[in-house]
């Protein structure tokens, strides 16, 4: 085990104290950075036996000159800024923390469901603009008999439908690897994309981002959808076509969106939908808890000593 280091290409917490402590009682050596440069990245990864990235791109050149590396973790769930493919032809294992911000991400979801549901943003700031009626909100919808369609329904998604479960609202969901037993079971009516799309009055998204995903709403999905209806992204913001997206609200197609990823982060201050009424926009925070990071920066220590230490991992993405 002497000699063995586990290198931190770049993080956005208050310390990695969890970390150090992890793997220096496991008896290895922690090399902390702060850099997304990609010469910088190379540089600190060339003889690390485990990588913990949090943004910085691990592509395949950058994986090409990891001489010693058996396992790169990501701090969270996507791990889209990994070369999985890439890692799979070294040898190396990619992994990832999927149980550390459940209940944070589900219920940022719900709370966005809610607002957009009874547009608190809109009722608000006429408030404060001196309007007392609800004049600014007209019309307004009860949630009870509408449908919530879930897009994905994996860990996160399946605590949204339990939790939704007691609002009385239909819950559809698309998921072609979810069994149809285990969705109906927990509540969960499984359809096809198109029948979420044109039924749903809120549309929560949850699906990772990939090749299949990629763009996946798009302007041929909001003419789909209800005039009425609200989108919500708490997964990746690529999975929704962002100009698209734009002229749907600005041409109101769709009521609104509920939006905490963007196909660009950080999103630029002239982005649109920044300055639509009918958009709620929040900076990728649905993870946040002070018990989620403290979970989350664990379990990528904990990952990356248990693989240095010859075991399988626990949380692998890919296989070779």
């Amino acid at each position: 085990m002497v000699g063995k280091k586990v290198v931190i290409t770049d993080y956005q917490y208050e310390n990695v104290d969890n970390e150090r402590k992890i793997v220096e009682e496991a008896g290895f050596a922690l090399e902390v950075y702060n850099s997304k440069e990609k010469s910088d990245v190379i540089s600190a990864v060339r003889e690390a036996d485990a990588v913990i990235v949090q943004y910085a791109d691990i592509d395949e050149e950058v994986i090409s000159h990891m001489e010693k590396c058996k396992v790169i973790i990501k701090y969270g769930i996507g791990f889209n800024n990994i070369d999985t493919k890439a890692a799979s032809q070294k040898g190396i294992y990619v992994c990832n923390v999927p149980d550390y911000g459940i209940d944070e991400v589900a219920n940022h979801a719900i709370a966005m469901i809610m607002a957009l549901a009874k547009k608190l943003i809109t009722i608000d700031g006429a408030l404060k603009k001196g309007d007392w009626s609800y004049d600014s909100i007209i019309p307004l919808y009860r949630m009870a008999g509408s449908t919530l369609g879930l897009v994905g329904l994996g860990r996160i998604p399946m605590s949204v439908a339990k939790k939704m479960k007691g609002f009385d609202m239909e819950i559809l969901a698309y998921d072609p690897f979810v069994d149809k037993k285990l969705a109906e079971e927990n509540g969960v009516k499984l359809v096809d994309f198109d029948t979420l799309c044109t039924k749903s009055d809120f549309i929560s998204v949850h699906c990772p981002l990939n090749d299949d995903t990629l763009h996946l709403f798009n302007k041929d999905v909001f003419d789909k959808m209800k005039e009425t209806a609200y989108i919500i992204n708490t997964a990746r913001g690529p999975v929704i076509n962002e100009a698209d997206l734009i002229e749907a609200l600005k041409a109101k197609k769709i009521a609104g969106a509920g939006l905490d990823v963007f196909e660009v982060e950080p999103i630029t201050k002239d982005n649109e939908l920044l300055n639509l009424d009918n958009v709620i926009a929040t900076p990728h925070i649905a993870w946040y808890s002070e018990q989620a990071i403290n979970s989350v920066q664990s379990k990528a220590a904990i990952e990356a000593v248990n693989v240095i230490s010859g075991n399988k991992p626990l949380n692998p993405v890919n296989s070779f």
